[in-house]
């Protein structure tokens, strides 16, 4: 057998070994090395971890202790302070064996709808973001972190709403009065409106009753009117007094009343007065109104106003120079250029009524009368100033199918309040209407129940107060119309005598003052004064006290404002916010800088749905306002275009996080 050998074949096996091994021993020697390495790294890790839920834990616990130990951004790591073995935070990185770890507190920014945002954005002083990190360099350099949120959730509040909290700020053209009372009342509750003049309390009339007055002879004083200085008093339901009876009032405190001159020799329904003539509704077919000189001694008859009917003028009002009167179910309206001699009608042919006229208002060019004698009107409204010789009824409105007995209106005549001859509950005497517009006036809530009076008259003064007067019950009595869809009685009092009209006047220098006439023998005129006092004002500001925050630690976040308010037809009612710092721990001497809720000077919280509430702003482009800081006010402004109304504010409300 011959044997053959394959040359070069060792060779061959030699180098596919050496191949192999080029190619496993690296993969097999990395792998060996990784083993123990990843081993350590994971041991690393586990450690790092550690450390790292162990400072979580610690930037939680400094947070809770106060929000002062994180206010301030920076870089820190956590140490245990040795006086009560809490937690604190010290400035810098720390390194702990192999380890660097470091807690990094920074500031948090968010956009207009309240979420973070890395860029642009408000700053939010009551969030703090902190970045925990723990790296380590071998056996291979890594780092783990953690991002915490951290919020002040402290969120106290403070109320401002009693009298005592309300006058130690400052009052300008605004005054503090008490609360209506209420069974859950708060003691010393009070509220902040406009001055409305007086120094006496519109609710409390038995006690601001400061002048009395005897009318001559026997007869029952039933009408009066007033201008400043004067108030005018007739008879009507006998001739046995005067027709006319001429009253000076002092302007002194109190003032002081007395007669200056009569006329008799007519029955007097209604008087309405000005500076130099006075005019009366009597019961004379040839003279149905009667106008006199009063502007000297003796009073003289100059003029008249006789319409084609003979009939009573139960109404009379004067307005510019046209004189309105209401004449059973006719409205007239007369030239007054001339006081002298039989005027003549305008509208030669009247206005008919849906029923016989009570009472008529004139405002704006519009009249309003009080229906009597048709249960499904009792009230009117007629444009007077379109055509005035054509006068024409433009609305009406049935107020609660009785007799209407008198009315008043504000002076931009969109709101007329009136009183009928109801007497249940549930028809109610007293009631709003609102006359915004003419051709559609429309009640406003359920009204007012009198409780027995059977009304005469009605006045609206300031301060959001409605003065009904009558027979029977309780004779004069005040209601706080400030909530028109809820009247409430503040105030009254016995005239057993019965109270058969009434007027209000407002002096130039603030005086308030309500002139009635009784049946009181004696004393059947009567000034009430009136309230909450000061001067009177159709604007006014109210800046509140201080809250002082300068004791604590850090700075307070002011977070939100809420005021309960009140804000009527024809007024207005804002706010405005001011944070400061403190000037060596104190709040005194600063000059506020006051913003809306944008931080803008020239913008304001407003009034919706009997608040006013909304976020203080962090951030303003006042360079005195700095939110957060130690010291805080608010300022409300009040306005309104009507006397009888004043914008209210119950109380308010700050939210802050100290």
């Amino acid at each position: 057998m011959t044997k053959k050998y394959l040359l070069g074949q060792s060779l061959v096996e030699l180098l596919l070994a050496m191949g192999l091994a080029a190619i496993l021993l690296p993969a097999l020697l990395t792998g060996l090395i990784s083993s123990r390495e990843g081993k350590a790294q994971q041991n690393q890790r586990v450690e790092a971890v550690s450390l790292l839920n162990e400072a979580v834990e610690a930037t939680r616990s400094v947070k809770e202790k106060g929000w002062g130990n994180i206010a301030t951004s920076g870089l820190f790591h956590p140490e245990i302070d040795p006086l009560d073995s809490s937690w604190l935070l010290v400035a810098a990185e720390e390194s702990i064996s192999n380890f660097t770890r470091s807690i990094s507190i920074s500031d948090v920014y968010r956009d207009q709808s309240g979420n973070i945002v890395t860029t642009g954005g408000t700053l939010d002083p009551s969030t703090k973001k902190a970045t925990i990190t723990v790296s380590w360099a071998s056996p291979l350099p890594s780092q783990i972190s953690s991002t915490l949120y951290l919020a002040r959730l402290d969120n106290l509040s403070l109320v401002h709403t009693t009298q005592e909290d309300f006058n130690s700020g400052i009052l300008s053209g605004t005054t503090v009065r008490e609360t209506d009372p209420s069974p859950e009342q708060i003691p010393d509750d009070g509220e902040i409106v406009l001055s409305a003049g007086g120094g006496g309390d519109w609710c409390a009339p038995l006690t601001s009753i400061v002048e009395e007055l005897d009318l001559p002879k026997s007869g029952k004083a039933t009408a009066v009117t007033a201008i400043e200085g004067e108030a005018y008093a007739g008879t009507g339901e006998n001739s046995a007094g005067e027709s006319l009876a001429d009253i000076n009032i002092t302007n002194t405190n109190p003032p002081i009343a007395s007669l200056i001159e009569t006329v008799d020799g007519y029955k007097t329904n209604d008087i309405f007065g000005e500076d130099d003539y006075a005019y009366i509704a009597t019961d004379k077919n040839s003279e149905e109104a009667a106008i006199f000189d009063i502007s000297q001694i003796p009073f003289t008859w100059v003029g008249k106003m006789n319409p084609p009917v003979n009939e009573n003028g139960e109404s009379i009002f004067v307005s510019g120079n046209t004189g309105y009167l209401v004449v059973k179910r006719k409205l007239w309206n007369y030239d007054l250029t001339s006081k002298v001699g039989d005027r003549p009608e305008i509208d030669t042919d009247g206005v008919d009524l849906a029923g016989e006229g009570r009472s008529v208002y004139v405002v704006g060019g519009y009249a309003y009368v009080a229906i009597e004698g048709n249960n499904n009107v009792q009230l009117q409204i007629i444009d007077v100033a379109t055509n005035q010789s054509n006068m024409t009824v433009v609305g009406q409105a049935d107020i609660n199918n009785q007799h209407g007995q008198d009315v008043y209106v504000n002076q931009t005549g969109t709101r007329a309040y009136i009183v009928t001859n109801a007497t249940s509950p549930e028809e109610k005497e007293f009631h709003i209407v609102d006359t915004t517009n003419k051709t559609n006036p429309v009640k406003i809530g359920p009204g007012y129940y009198t409780n027995g009076m059977s009304p005469e008259g009605i006045e609206v003064v300031p301060g959001g107060r409605a003065i009904i007067v009558g027979r029977g019950g309780e004779e004069y009595q005040v209601v706080d119309i400030t909530d028109e869809n809820s009247p409430v009685r503040c105030g009254g009092m016995d005239v057993d005598s019965g109270i058969f009209d009434s007027a209000s006047i407002l002096e130039s220098d603030g005086d308030a003052y309500t002139y009635i006439v009784s049946g009181d023998a004696d004393s059947e005129f009567k000034i009430i004064q009136g309230g909450p006092g000061g001067q009177f004002n159709t604007s006014g500001t109210f800046e509140s006290s201080i809250i002082d925050r300068s004791a604590e630690p850090y700075k307070t976040a002011f977070n939100r404002i809420i005021a309960s308010v009140n804000e009527p037809t024809n007024t207005d009612i804002k706010l405005q916010v001011a944070v400061a710092e403190a000037i060596d721990n104190s709040c005194s001497n600063i000059t506020f800088d006051y913003a809306g809720p944008d931080g803008n000077s020239d913008t304001f919280f407003e009034f919706s749905n009997n608040l006013i509430a909304g976020p203080i702003p962090y951030s303003s482009g006042q360079s005195g306002y700095k939110n957060p800081g130690e010291c805080f006010r608010y300022k409300a402004f009040f306005e309104t275009t009507d006397s009888g109304t004043t914008p209210i504010i119950y109380d308010v409300t700050i939210n802050y996080s100290p």
